[in-house]
């Protein structure tokens, strides 16, 4: 089993930046594809980024502008937010996920979620 805690959304203002931490309990960190998703009021849950042992993966429009990155030894996740738009605003989540050894099934866990809000 695996717990996720996001932390450090907030208000910002468009052209600033946060960093969201998503923090990992349980064994086997550094073994799950870990991902930041989001979501706005009447839209599906989007992904945003993905880290993974080849490497990275982002959404067409947060690209050159968002980085995801991994930590380890600190069982953490991070997502790292510049010049944040309007379109921005949404809770993002954050996922762990890894295949089942010997099974077609994955194992998977979502985060509570932290609001970003992008306004002037």
């Amino acid at each position: 089993q695996v717990q996720l805690v996001e932390s450090g959304g907030g208000l910002v203002q468009p052209g600033g930046s946060l960093r969201l931490s998503c923090e990992a309990s349980g064994a086997s960190f550094s073994q799950y594809t870990m991902s930041w998703y989001r979501q706005s009021p009447g839209d599906e849950r989007d992904l945003v980024a993905a880290i993974f042992s080849g490497g990275s993966s982002y959404k067409e429009s947060v690209k050159g502008r968002f980085t995801i990155s991994r930590d380890n030894a600190r069982n953490t996740v991070y997502l790292q937010m510049d010049s944040l738009k309007v379109e921005d605003t949404a809770v993002y989540y954050c996922n762990a996920k890894r295949p089942v050894p010997w099974t077609t099934d994955y194992s998977e866990y979502w985060g509570q979620g932290t609001q970003v809000t992008v306004s002037s």
